[in-house]
C-alpha cells in the first residue's frame, strides 16, 4: 500500500494584503492537511511492513514568487517535515518522494483565494506577477498528464528517489535557487567557523 498526499490550493496577494484568516486556512489545508494525512498513515505502512508516500510539492518548495509567500510557507514546511519524518521511519521500510511540479496548465490558477490588490504594490514585483496572471504571460509549460505518469511510475522506483523535479520551468528555477543559496552558504564559511566554541 502506498499513500499519495496532495492536500493543497494556492493563496496570492502580497503579504501585507491577507487576512489573518486566509493565512491560517491555506496553513491548515495545505500543511496540517498533508502532516495529519501523513501521519494517519504511518501506522498502516508500518504494519505491513513498508510502503511509499509520495507528496505532491511544488517547485515552490525550493524556490519563491512574490505573491505566494504563505503558499511557499506550507510548500517549505511540508518539504521539511518529509525529510524528518523520512528518517524517522526508514527502519520500518516506508520511503518518501516528494514531487515538485513547476507552473502547469490544471485548475490551480481557477482555485486561487485571491486577496484584493493594495495600490502601494502596483509597480513591485508583487504588482508584476498579478499581472502576468492576469494577461496569460506567466507561463504554463508543463504537461499535467505526464506529471502524473513520473509521479506513478516513481512509486515502483527502488529506493525512492527523495525528490522529482517535474518540468522544464521547475528544473530551471530550483537550480538557480539551490546554485545561488549555495554561493551565499560558501562565502560565508569563514562566519559560520567563527561561530564555534572553540574559535
Amino acid at each position: 500500500m502506498g499513500v499519495v498526499s496532495n492536500a493543497a490550493y494556492g493563496l496570492f496577494g502580497a503579504a501585507e494584503e491577507l487576512t489573518v484568516a486566509q493565512v491560517k486556512r491555506q496553513l491548515d489545508t495545505n500543511l496540517l492537511g498533508s502532516i495529519g494525512l501523513i501521519r494517519a498513515a504511518l501506522p498502516h505502512l508500518r504494519k505491513q511492513g513498508g510502503g511509499r508516500v509520495i507528496q505532491v510539492s511544488s517547485e515552490g518548495g525550493q524556490m519563491a514568487y512574490p505573491n505566494f509567500s504563505v503558499y511557499h510557507a506550507t510548500k517549505w514546511g511540508i518539504e521539511g517535515f518529509v525529510e524528518s519524518v523520512a528518517q524517522e521511519v526508514a527502519p520500518f521500510g516506508i520511503e518518501f518522494t516528494l514531487a515538485e511540479p513547476g507552473p502547469t496548465p490544471t485548475n490551480f490558477a481557477a482555485g486561487l483565494d485571491a486577496a484584493p490588490a493594495m495600490d502601494e504594490y502596483a509597480d513591485t514585483p508583487s504588482g508584476g506577477v498579478r499581472r502576468a496572471l492576469a494577461d496569460g504571460s506567466f507561463k504554463l509549460t508543463g504537461d499535467p498528464v505526464r506529471m502524473v505518469e513520473i509521479m506513478i511510475d516513481s512509486a515502483d522506483q527502488a529506493p525512492a528517489p527523495r525528490r522529482i523535479t517535474l518540468g522544464s520551468t521547475a528544473y530551471e528555477s530550483i537550480h538557480a535557487a539551490l546554485t545561488d543559496r549555495l554561493a551565499r552558504l560558501t562565502a560565508q564559511k569563514e562566519l559560520a567557523v567563527s561561530a564555534n566554541l572553540d574559535a
